[in-house]
């Protein structure tokens, strides 16, 4: 058990050093690249829930948490700057400047860059899927420049910077637009108007968290298992979540945030947090939400443990599930959390959390 909380403690050390936005700047592989991407404007387009530097910066977050090779986090920095089928955003033209992105950041990871923006990424994800993997670990695709065999690093490679993908920009007005994803059908933006109004109510992804899953299952494909690090959601990928159960832990969470449960006695409260937990223990948001009600309560144990886990959640996956904030505002909070149940003090008087502050 003391093991277990050296290595949590560890990995809460690391994310914590995330949260200053000067990381990237002292990271040597990617601080070189960011004054030439700055440059072409990242930081001013809009991505879903926020801008493309804020999308791209989140990705390789990701990745670098998980520990993942160089030429990978590359990628993840860079992964749509070739543009893609989804997104109309090309800051780099594959036509006459691959060169000088790969005079950027080398051969291997502008190869891997701009494979992944050629191929057809909605096919990608529906062939892991559909466990189309070969069992020499390679992976048949079309792509814009003609079909393509992916070798077996390529796939892991792929499978992982989707996953931060994913996990960094996905909530309810990605799962109305792209309903079904990635087996959804067009629908009429006229017709669906009330949806596609952004951003919408930002309420968790119903059906996302589900699928990373599965992407992180493929990783235990014989011929790729070894080729990268294993990303450390879901317990480094050994476990599937349940769509249903994803589904209805979503819902859970998202009554409890409506205040549609009795609001003189937080019990029902607790009750549905922990069933929305039950249902889905992967992400970090309802651990939180539970801690703060036992610490209001002055359960400072079941706090303690709420607060914890909440903190290894939002250290695994680098970014956060509800976006009405971002991650570092999830971190933040959660070590106030986590400090004060240890301290075994709460807020009192209602105004009074106003002040709480984390105690260095």
């Amino acid at each position: 058990m003391e093991e277990v909380h050296v290595k949590q403690d560890d990995l809460l050390s690391r994310a914590i050093s995330f949260l200053d936005d000067e990381w990237i700047a002292q990271d040597p592989v990617l601080a070189p690249v960011m004054p030439i991407v700055l440059g072409r404007g990242v930081g001013q387009d809009w991505h879903k829930a926020g801008t493309f530097k804020h999308h791209l910066v989140g990705v390789a977050r990701s990745l670098s948490l998980w520990n993942q090779p160089d030429d990978v986090r590359l990628l993840g920095l860079l992964h749509s700057v070739y543009g893609n089928a989804q997104v109309d955003i090309m800051k780099f033209d594959p036509a006459s400047e691959r060169g000088r992105v790969r005079d950027l950041v080398g051969e291997s990871a502008e190869r891997l860059i701009y494979l992944y923006c050629v191929i057809a990424r909605v096919d990608l994800v529906r062939a892991l899927f559909n466990n189309e993997i070969r069992g020499d670990g390679s992976l048949a695709l079309d792509s814009s420049d003609g079909p393509v065999t992916l070798e077996a690093r390529d796939v892991a490679a792929f499978a992982i910077v989707t996953m931060a993908d994913i996990c960094e920009q996905w909530y309810s007005w990605q799962d109305d637009i792209y309903s079904g994803y990635p087996d959804y059908e067009a629908q009429s933006a006229a017709t669906h108007w009330v949806a596609g109004l952004w951003p919408g109510p930002m309420r968790p992804t119903t059906y996302r968290i589900s699928q990373v899953s599965l992407l992180g299952q493929c990783l235990q494909h014989p011929a790729i298992k070894d080729l990268l690090p294993v990303p450390l959601v879901f317990d480094g990928c050994q476990h599937a979540l349940d769509r249903r159960k994803e589904a209805a832990a979503t819902a859970l969470y998202w009554s409890v945030i409506q205040q549609q449960q009795p609001m003189v006695s937080p019990e029902a409260t607790i009750d549905v947090l922990e069933q929305c937990i039950e249902n889905n223990p992967w992400v970090a948001e309802p651990y939180f939400l539970l801690a703060q009600l036992h610490l209001t309560a002055g359960h400072f144990e079941p706090a303690l443990q709420a607060a914890t886990t909440g903190l290894q959640r939002t250290a695994e996956w680098g970014n956060s599930w509800d976006k009405r904030v971002g991650w570092d505002a999830w971190v933040s909070w959660g070590r106030i959390l986590e400090q004060s149940a240890r301290n075994r003090t709460w807020p009192q008087q209602l105004n009074k959390l106003n002040n709480v502050a984390l105690k260095f």
